[in-house]
């Protein structure tokens, strides 16, 4: 089941940005977002929970980013506010079936966790 990111584009430093990601089903366990800079690796960003929305990000968009799913529309977002050049990146979404493990709170940061990927979506921050 493909999933479809979309909303990227080019914005100013402050500015804000919300991409989504549907899919033809649940997006049970779990939904990433991950994104890859020019010339760098792709990097986790934010992930959330489906059943209970828990929410996991990686320490650079804390405060600034949200993720969040709608579970009626099998849709999933990520509100990016107060962008930065630093944000400048591809960002793809992506979904699992596969549950963590109780000893394994960082399962759902992994890339190798899960199991299926959206194409990306261009985000282009200028100073």
């Amino acid at each position: 089941v493909q999933l479809q990111a979309s909303g990227g584009g080019l914005v100013q430093a402050g500015d804000s940005l919300k991409l989504s990601c549907a899919a033809g089903r649940t997006f049970k366990n779990a939904a990433g977002w991950f994104r890859q800079a020019p010339g760098k690796e792709r990097e986790f960003v934010a992930s959330v929970t489906w059943t209970f929305g828990n929410t996991r990000y990686t320490d650079s968009v804390k405060g600034r980013f949200t993720v969040s799913r709608d579970t009626t529309t099998n849709t999933v977002y990520l509100q990016m506010n107060s962008l930065e050049p630093e944000d400048t990146a591809v960002y793809y979404c992506a979904a699992t079936g596969r549950g963590r493990a109780l000893n394994d709170p960082d399962f759902y940061t992994r890339e190798a966790s899960y199991d299926r990927w959206g194409q990306g979506t261009l985000v282009t921050v200028s100073s």
